[in-house]
């Protein structure tokens, strides 16, 4: 497993832009697939995006496709999401996700993905 933390949430009004980063510690990024994950009051954490270990082919729910960027670099140890258009429903705790890069980057649920950080808030108000 990998240490992760993210940062960047916050307020923003509807069609502003966010940018979420995740810090991972403790081993080599680039050993991950990984993942950024969002949570409702009330509900299970939904997928919204993935990208493999050496930065290809991301994947996107397709709620956020088009508005939503993932990116990584195992350099810095970081990965991204570029959040633009954002809409009051895109409101929920964002998760950065982690799974050893022998696994899928397209496995969509929670569950196969076994290191997580503590979550950021991102508002978006109408």
């Amino acid at each position: 497993q990998v240490q992760l933390a993210e940062s960047g949430g916050g307020l923003v009004q509807a069609g502003g832009s966010l940018r979420l980063s995740c810090a991972a510690s403790g081993r080599t990024l680039s050993d991950f697939d990984m993942a950024w994950f969002r949570q409702f009051p009330g509900t299970e954490r939904e997928f919204v995006a993935s990208i493999n270990w050496n930065g290809g082919t991301p994947f996107y729910d397709d709620s956020v496709k088009g508005r939503f960027t993932i990116s990584r670099d195992n350099a810095k140890n970081t990965v991204s999401l570029q959040m633009n258009g954002l809409k009051p429903e895109d409101t929920a705790v964002y998760y950065c996700a982690a799974v050893a890069r022998s696994w899928s980057h397209y496995d969509i649920r929670a569950a196969s993905w076994d290191s997580w950080g503590q979550g950021t808030q991102v508002t978006v108000s109408s």
